[in-house]
Protein backbone atom coordinates (compact mmCIF):
# COMPACT_ATOMS: atom_id res chain seq x y z
CA UNK A 1 0.00 0.00 0.00
CA UNK A 2 1.71 3.47 -0.95
CA UNK A 3 2.05 6.02 1.93
CA UNK A 4 0.15 8.79 1.80
CA UNK A 5 0.89 11.76 4.14
CA UNK A 6 -1.73 12.93 6.88
CA UNK A 7 -3.14 15.72 5.29
CA UNK A 8 -6.55 14.66 3.27
CA UNK A 9 -7.57 17.43 0.08
CA UNK A 10 -10.37 19.44 1.58
CA UNK A 11 -13.10 20.89 -1.04
CA UNK A 12 -13.04 24.53 -1.76
CA UNK A 13 -16.98 24.39 -0.35
CA UNK A 14 -15.81 22.41 2.80
CA UNK A 15 -13.02 23.79 4.08
CA UNK A 16 -15.05 24.56 6.97
CA UNK A 17 -17.08 22.05 7.46
CA UNK A 18 -16.81 18.85 9.85
CA UNK A 19 -16.86 16.10 7.79
CA UNK A 20 -18.61 13.56 9.87
CA UNK A 21 -21.62 16.34 10.30
CA UNK A 22 -21.55 19.22 8.37
CA UNK A 23 -21.27 21.73 11.20
CA UNK A 24 -18.41 24.73 11.60
CA UNK A 25 -15.20 22.98 12.32
CA UNK A 26 -12.93 23.74 14.50
CA UNK A 27 -10.74 20.81 15.65
CA UNK A 28 -9.35 18.19 13.58
CA UNK A 29 -9.36 14.11 14.07
CA UNK A 30 -7.48 11.66 13.52
CA UNK A 31 -7.27 8.18 12.70
CA UNK A 32 -5.88 5.79 13.87
CA UNK A 33 -5.34 6.99 17.38
CA UNK A 34 -3.47 6.28 20.32
CA UNK A 35 -6.40 6.34 22.10
CA UNK A 36 -7.35 2.78 20.26
CA UNK A 37 -5.19 0.83 19.24
CA UNK A 38 -5.69 -0.84 15.48
CA UNK A 39 -3.91 -3.94 14.51
CA UNK A 40 -5.33 -3.85 10.72
CA UNK A 41 -6.27 -0.66 9.68
CA UNK A 42 -7.01 -0.98 5.67
CA UNK A 43 -5.57 2.66 5.13
CA UNK A 44 -2.63 4.91 6.00
CA UNK A 45 -3.25 7.46 9.33
CA UNK A 46 -5.85 10.12 7.99
CA UNK A 47 -6.83 13.51 9.39
CA UNK A 48 -10.66 15.12 8.64
CA UNK A 49 -11.70 18.01 10.12
CA UNK A 50 -14.35 18.17 12.37
CA UNK A 51 -16.21 19.78 15.71
CA UNK A 52 -15.98 19.30 18.93
CA UNK A 53 -18.75 17.16 19.55
CA UNK A 54 -18.07 14.95 16.86
CA UNK A 55 -14.22 14.58 17.44
CA UNK A 56 -15.59 13.34 21.15
CA UNK A 57 -17.80 10.78 19.63
CA UNK A 58 -15.52 9.84 17.07
CA UNK A 59 -12.79 9.39 19.75
CA UNK A 60 -14.60 6.65 21.58
CA UNK A 61 -14.97 4.24 18.18
CA UNK A 62 -13.14 0.98 18.47
CA UNK A 63 -13.28 0.44 14.81
CA UNK A 64 -10.96 -0.51 12.05
CA UNK A 65 -11.33 2.57 9.39
CA UNK A 66 -12.45 6.14 9.16
CA UNK A 67 -15.64 5.04 7.30
CA UNK A 68 -16.73 2.47 10.58
CA UNK A 69 -15.57 5.53 12.61
CA UNK A 70 -18.39 7.99 10.55
CA UNK A 71 -20.80 5.49 11.32
CA UNK A 72 -20.26 5.10 14.96
CA UNK A 73 -19.92 9.23 15.17
CA UNK A 74 -23.83 8.99 12.96
CA UNK A 75 -25.29 6.26 15.45
CA UNK A 76 -24.01 8.67 18.85
CA UNK A 77 -25.66 12.03 17.16
CA UNK A 78 -28.93 10.10 16.70
CA UNK A 79 -29.04 8.55 20.13
CA UNK A 80 -27.84 11.98 21.83
CA UNK A 81 -30.55 13.97 20.06
CA UNK A 82 -33.13 11.30 19.81
CA UNK A 83 -35.62 13.49 21.57
CA UNK A 84 -35.10 15.99 18.82
CA UNK A 85 -35.39 13.56 16.31
CA UNK A 86 -38.37 12.28 17.63
CA UNK A 87 -40.33 15.67 17.18
CA UNK A 88 -40.63 14.84 13.40
CA UNK A 89 -42.54 11.63 14.55
CA UNK A 90 -45.03 13.11 16.55
CA UNK A 91 -45.36 16.61 15.09
CA UNK A 92 -45.54 18.20 11.58
CA UNK A 93 -44.10 21.49 11.34
CA UNK A 94 -47.49 23.28 11.03
CA UNK A 95 -49.42 20.98 14.10
CA UNK A 96 -46.47 22.92 16.10
CA UNK A 97 -47.25 25.84 14.95
CA UNK A 98 -50.92 25.71 15.68
CA UNK A 99 -50.03 23.76 18.82
CA UNK A 100 -52.19 26.49 20.94
CA UNK A 101 -48.24 26.91 23.28
CA UNK A 102 -48.39 30.70 23.33
CA UNK A 103 -48.41 32.10 27.07
CA UNK A 104 -47.73 28.45 28.27
CA UNK A 105 -45.19 26.49 29.72
CA UNK A 106 -44.39 24.46 26.53
CA UNK A 107 -44.44 28.05 24.59
CA UNK A 108 -40.62 27.91 24.08
CA UNK A 109 -40.92 24.55 22.95
CA UNK A 110 -42.76 25.82 20.69
CA UNK A 111 -40.30 28.35 19.30
CA UNK A 112 -37.30 26.37 18.91
CA UNK A 113 -38.84 22.48 18.58
CA UNK A 114 -39.07 22.23 14.77
CA UNK A 115 -35.33 23.97 14.09
CA UNK A 116 -33.97 21.52 16.81
CA UNK A 117 -35.51 18.69 14.67
CA UNK A 118 -34.34 20.02 11.84
CA UNK A 119 -31.20 20.45 12.81
CA UNK A 120 -30.31 17.20 14.62
CA UNK A 121 -31.84 15.86 11.21
CA UNK A 122 -29.53 17.97 9.23
CA UNK A 123 -26.30 16.71 11.18
CA UNK A 124 -27.77 12.92 11.15
CA UNK A 125 -28.35 12.96 7.12
CA UNK A 126 -25.50 14.64 5.98
CA UNK A 127 -22.99 13.07 3.84
CA UNK A 128 -19.61 13.27 4.12
CA UNK A 129 -17.23 14.26 1.14
CA UNK A 130 -15.01 11.20 -0.38
CA UNK A 131 -11.75 11.36 0.92
CA UNK A 132 -8.92 11.87 -1.48
CA UNK A 133 -5.14 13.18 -1.50
CA UNK A 134 -4.03 14.88 -4.62
CA UNK A 135 -6.52 14.23 -6.55
CA UNK A 136 -6.49 10.43 -5.77
CA UNK A 137 -9.60 8.64 -4.55
CA UNK A 138 -8.85 6.14 -1.10
CA UNK A 139 -10.94 3.66 -1.07
CA UNK A 140 -13.23 3.28 0.97
CA UNK A 141 -12.90 -0.15 2.42
CA UNK A 142 -15.36 -1.10 4.97
CA UNK A 143 -19.06 1.32 4.83
CA UNK A 144 -22.35 -0.21 6.58
CA UNK A 145 -25.04 0.14 4.37
CA UNK A 146 -27.19 2.78 4.96
CA UNK A 147 -30.97 2.92 5.90
CA UNK A 148 -33.29 6.19 5.14
CA UNK A 149 -36.77 6.37 6.49
CA UNK A 150 -39.15 9.32 6.71
CA UNK A 151 -36.40 12.31 5.96
CA UNK A 152 -34.14 10.74 8.47
CA UNK A 153 -30.81 8.52 7.00
CA UNK A 154 -29.52 6.06 9.52
CA UNK A 155 -26.22 4.27 9.60
CA UNK A 156 -28.10 1.29 9.44
CA UNK A 157 -31.79 -0.59 9.87
CA UNK A 158 -30.46 -1.88 13.46
CA UNK A 159 -29.74 2.12 14.49
CA UNK A 160 -33.51 2.89 13.43
CA UNK A 161 -34.71 0.18 14.76
CA UNK A 162 -33.21 1.42 17.86
CA UNK A 163 -34.35 5.11 17.46
CA UNK A 164 -38.01 3.91 17.29
CA UNK A 165 -37.90 1.48 19.65
CA UNK A 166 -36.63 3.90 22.36
CA UNK A 167 -39.27 6.59 20.60
CA UNK A 168 -42.30 4.80 21.22
CA UNK A 169 -41.44 2.25 24.40
CA UNK A 170 -41.07 -0.98 21.35
CA UNK A 171 -38.89 -4.14 22.58
CA UNK A 172 -35.97 -4.24 20.22
CA UNK A 173 -36.42 -7.85 19.52
CA UNK A 174 -40.15 -7.49 18.97
CA UNK A 175 -39.44 -5.16 16.46
CA UNK A 176 -36.94 -7.27 14.39
CA UNK A 177 -39.49 -10.21 14.94
CA UNK A 178 -41.88 -8.04 12.89
CA UNK A 179 -39.62 -7.21 10.64
CA UNK A 180 -38.43 -10.50 10.18
CA UNK A 181 -42.39 -11.00 9.06
CA UNK A 182 -42.87 -7.71 7.07
CA UNK A 183 -39.65 -7.18 5.43
CA UNK A 184 -37.56 -4.26 5.74
CA UNK A 185 -39.83 -2.20 2.86
CA UNK A 186 -42.76 -1.97 5.27
CA UNK A 187 -40.59 -0.60 8.10
CA UNK A 188 -43.58 2.20 8.89
CA UNK A 189 -46.17 -1.40 9.22
CA UNK A 190 -43.47 -3.10 11.77
CA UNK A 191 -43.34 0.39 13.74
CA UNK A 192 -47.00 0.64 13.58
CA UNK A 193 -47.58 -2.70 14.64
CA UNK A 194 -45.34 -2.32 17.23
CA UNK A 195 -46.67 0.41 18.75
CA UNK A 196 -49.98 -1.88 19.51
CA UNK A 197 -48.52 -4.22 21.18
CA UNK A 198 -46.23 -2.25 23.89
CA UNK A 199 -47.42 -3.41 27.09
CA UNK A 200 -48.50 -6.39 26.10
CA UNK A 201 -47.66 -9.67 27.43
CA UNK A 202 -44.95 -12.44 25.85
CA UNK A 203 -48.11 -14.46 25.19
CA UNK A 204 -50.09 -12.15 23.81
CA UNK A 205 -47.09 -10.39 21.54
CA UNK A 206 -46.01 -14.43 20.43
CA UNK A 207 -49.98 -14.60 18.98
CA UNK A 208 -49.78 -10.92 17.59
CA UNK A 209 -46.82 -12.08 15.69
CA UNK A 210 -48.17 -15.20 14.29
CA UNK A 211 -51.27 -13.40 13.38
CA UNK A 212 -49.17 -10.91 11.45
CA UNK A 213 -47.68 -13.72 9.83
CA UNK A 214 -50.74 -15.29 8.58
CA UNK A 215 -51.96 -12.11 7.14
CA UNK A 216 -49.48 -11.39 5.10
CA UNK A 217 -49.44 -15.28 3.64
CA UNK A 218 -52.73 -14.18 3.34
CA UNK A 219 -52.26 -11.23 1.25
CA UNK A 220 -49.67 -12.49 -0.79
CA UNK A 221 -51.82 -15.77 -1.80
CA UNK A 222 -54.21 -13.47 -2.48
CA UNK A 223 -52.09 -11.14 -5.03
CA UNK A 224 -50.71 -14.38 -6.47
CA UNK A 225 -54.21 -15.82 -7.72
Amino acid sequence: MATYPELIDIPFEHRHQCWFCGEPSHVSFTFPHSGYLVIACPHPTLIVPCCGECHTLARKAQVDDIWQARQSVKAGLIKRYRKDLAIGINWTQEELANSGFEGGNFEGFQRSAWFMHEVAKDRVNYKAWPLSYRGEDLEEVFVKDSFTFDGVTYPSVDDAILHYAQSFGIKVQVMKKALAITGIEAFADAVRFCRLLVGATPDEIKVALVGLASNIQIGEAYNDS
